[in-house]
């Protein structure tokens, strides 16, 4: 039971296991949006960490204000709550693909993991990808049915799905043989069959306590832990979060840190100045730890994940864990529009350079490289949305710089051009289904697949490069009025299949710099669309809007109509001027032309040309041409 445990020294810690008997660590994995969240929340209420369980709210460990924003965990977190005297570490995962990475990382910690489905939509690509990957580690899976109470639920078939997924990935014949449980995680409920579910989740309690195993550990030896996840105390400095792979850990020891294995790291010897558990949301300083537990400590300033903290006697690395090749990249770089310093506190290429080089500390999916450019960096990462949160966060941290478009990263294999391809999914309805079709097929992709459920629905499976991917979602979604879903996971490279044809019309650039005003913006809406307001501050070659035909055109928005007669000019203007269409980040991004960057600041983000001046394009259009 968790007690007390005592070291060799007699320091009693209570509350905390005597053993790794004592210690169940699980992951919860997911595709996005099938309820992996929501049944932590209703673990972390059912525990009793909460004096009032009905005012904690929810998505509870999506602390981080893009994650509450979005409605996707961009962070893998870890949380302990107790189940009849066993300690329970849950790590929550992302679910998205961009945010592989995250994943990985964390997984290694686990000794077991809950697979959640959607009882609905079944298994979806980011499902296939998180399963293989714990499988591959030895980790005992539990499958949740998620949303049983769905009106189109289709519980039956989606167990059988399950069942040829775990056929299809198994590396070991025992992880064809787990246990199925039923929940609707948004009440807190689970079951062991879709029509009798329990009040609460103590069937699924029960389930990991019973079937997933205790860590795998020596609880005696060297101490030995592998840095799976950094945070920052202000206080105690940077944090290393990982399991005690073996030994014990008391605060006040001097451990070493050591690269992974087949890296050159020097040895970095330092002292535990904090040791802490977790509990709950939180974590508690304890001071002694064993192995098994998920412990934090400080002391380390320089920790790095996939490093190892051992005994000074022994300093054996541990491998770490294996990250999958970023296949995206843009250019972040110095803002050089006319507005550059006005709305940023970080501004330089030193700060930006050191901003994104910490980035990399925590973000192992990421990439930075220097370029022929002192101040434009090469960004690599693995789909547009995981590089647009990094732009997001970077840009309310007080970061002002600016973007490229973003471009896939390729492989020579055996002298030939090879680039990444997905696997792409998409859930839609009958009416749609032509349109989608002649959508995604100009963009090279094949389909594999199609299944209608009798009841109008359709999904359809496509192999498409991932260049096809950047922008499709935004069109997509145009496309289908909103009623369809898209996923995709990375499945390969293959060779060069030809350019793609860019369906994008030209731009409305701006001509002049001052103030946007309503009777420019109207002669500008006969053109085209406009995508921003009165009032807004524009410079020469900022693009102001979407031209109607092909080549880009210079218009004046900050022209002002001479007025003669007050009252009829302003009518004129009020019914001529219709709403802009204002881009979103990711919108942005997908918008943008070889020949043109995003600038980002604090106070949003504009279009513009890498040229400026409209006789400068000129002359490179007709160099291109040559």
């Amino acid at each position: 039971m968790v007690q007390t445990v005592q070291s060799a020294a007699g320091i009693i810690v209570p509350g905390q296991p005597t053993s790794a008997a004592d210690i169940r660590n699980i992951a919860i994995i997911a595709h996005v949006d099938h309820g992996k969240t929501t049944l932590v929340d209703g673990l972390l209420k059912q525990s009793h960490i909460f004096r009032d369980p009905d005012s904690a709210g929810s998505l509870i460990m999506d602390s981080n204000d893009l994650e509450r924003e979005r409605g996707i965990t961009v962070f893998s977190k870890t949380a302990a709550v107790t189940y009849q005297g066993i300690k329970i570490n849950v790590i929550d995962t992302p679910g998205h693909a961009d945010f592989g990475g995250e994943v990985e990382r964390v997984l290694n910690m686990a000794g077991g993991c809950v697979l959640v489905i959607d009882s609905v939509e079944g298994p979806m690509p980011q499902t296939r990808t998180v399963l293989q990957r714990a499988l591959a580690l030895g980790l005992r899976p539990i499958v949740v049915v998620n949303k049983v109470d769905r009106p189109m639920a289709r519980c039956e078939e989606v167990v059988s799905l399950t069942q040829d997924l775990f056929l299809d990935l198994a590396t070991d014949e025992s992880q064809l043989d787990f246990p199925v449980l039923y929940a609707i995680a948004r009440d807190g409920r689970a079951g062991y069959t879709p029509d009798a579910l329990e009040d609460d989740l103590h069937p699924l309690f029960e389930t990991i306590v019973n079937y997933v195993p205790a860590p795998k550990v020596e609880a005696e030896g060297p101490a030995q832990m592998l840095v799976a996840s950094l945070d920052y105390d202000t206080h105690k400095g940077r944090i290393a979060i990982g399991r005690l792979e073996r030994g014990h850990i008391s605060a006040g020891d001097t451990l070493v840190m050591v690269g992974p294995i087949g890296q050159d790291h020097p040895v970095v010897r330092q002292r535990v100045t904090a040791l802490a558990a977790f509990e709950g949301l939180g974590r508690r300083e304890i001071p002694i730890a064993i192995a098994g537990d998920i412990i934090a400590l400080a002391g380390f300033g320089e920790a790095r994940i996939g490093a190892t903290l051992t005994d000074p006697a022994t300093p054996e690395p541990l491998p770490a864990p294996e990250i999958e090749e970023p296949t995206l990249r843009l250019t972040f770089g110095v803002n050089t529009s006319p507005f550059s310093g006005r709305e940023g506190t970080f501004h330089t290429s030193r700060q930006l350079g050191d901003r994104l080089r910490r980035e990399l500390e925590t973000n192992l999916s990421l990439r930075i490289a220097d370029t022929e450019q002192a101040d434009v960096f090469a960004v690599s990462g693995r789909g547009e949305l995981h590089l647009s949160i990094l732009i997001e966060t970077m840009r309310r941290e007080g970061y002002e710089f600016q973007v490229s478009r973003p471009e896939v990263i390729t492989r020579e294999i055996g002298g030939k051009l090879h680039e990444p391809v997905e696997e792409l999914v998409i859930d839609t309805t009958e009416e749609f289904v032509g349109t989608v079709t002649e959508l995604v097929g100009s963009r090279r992709a094949q389909m594999n697949d199609m299944v209608n459920d009798g009841r109008g629905n359709v999904r359809v499976v496509y192999t498409i490069p991932t260049r096809g991917l950047i922008g499709l979602r935004n069109a997509f979604l145009t496309a289908t009025k909103g009623n369809g879903v898209m996923s995709s996971r990375l499945i390969g490279f293959e060779p060069w299949q030809g350019a793609i044809q860019q369906n994008r019309s030209g731009a409305l650039v701006s001509s002049e710099t001052g103030t946007a005003l309503a009777f420019g913006l109207a002669n500008s809406q006969e053109r085209g669309i406009t995508f921003i307001e009165p009032q807004t501050e524009v410079y020469e070659g900022m693009i102001v809007g979407l031209n109607a035909r092909g080549d880009d055109l210079a218009v004046n928005v900050c022209r002002a109509k001479k007025l003669t007669n007050m009252r009829s000019s302003n009518a004129d203007i009020s019914v001529r001027l219709t709403p802009p269409t204002l881009l979103s980040m990711e919108q942005s991004l997908d918008f943008l032309a070889d020949d043109e960057l995003l600038e980002v600041t604090p106070k949003g983000w504009r279009l513009r040309k890498r040229l400026l001046n409209a006789d400068e394009r000129g002359k490179a259009k007709k160099r291109g041409q040559q």
